[in-house]
């Protein structure tokens, strides 16, 4: 089993706007450029990706309010699992302290591909949220996106 642990960021939003907008699948759509949302389904629960002819989708299992959110795979080529932690910063309740756990079953070879990755990934959408929430662009991401993330923050508050 593979165990990854993002690195912590503190998001300039309460814990309830930032669960709030993970809480519905279908929130990740407005975080997608135009040109590949076509490659992605989303209901309440569910985000079905298909990347280079690969579906993989995701499935929210457990909301516990405004402090975690749960996810499992739901037809993946590999099993997966994680979750996303809200906890508030104690000195300062307008932040909060965000970090991703992921596990994974994966063989040698998807070890290999993807082990580093994973953890990358985690990072840059922990670093990405604190960049968006203090109105900076994240490494990697358009302007229109970014007004689009900006939006969906502005209208938990």
């Amino acid at each position: 089993m593979t165990e990854i642990t993002s690195k912590r960021g503190q998001v300039s939003r309460t814990p309830f706007e930032l669960y709030m907008m993970f809480v519905d699948m279908r929130n990740f759509l407005s975080f997608i450029p135009e040109d590949k949302r076509q490659e992605v389904i989303a209901d309440y629960d569910t985000l079905t990706v298909t990347i280079q002819g690969f579906k993989l989708r995701v499935m929210i299992k457990d909301r516990r309010p405004y402090s975690e959110i749960s996810f499992i795979d739901d037809g993946a080529p590999f099993q997966f699992s994680g979750s996303l932690h809200f906890d508030a910063v104690p000195d300062n309740p307008a932040k909060t302290d965000f970090h991703i756990e992921f596990r994974a079953e994966l063989n040698l070879m998807m070890k290999l591909l993807l082990g580093n990755k994973l953890r990358e990934v985690a990072d840059k959408i922990v670093d990405g949220l604190v960049a968006v929430s203090e109105g900076r662009l994240p490494e990697g991401m358009d302007e229109e996106t970014l007004r689009r993330m900006q939006e969906e923050l502005d209208k938990r508050q």
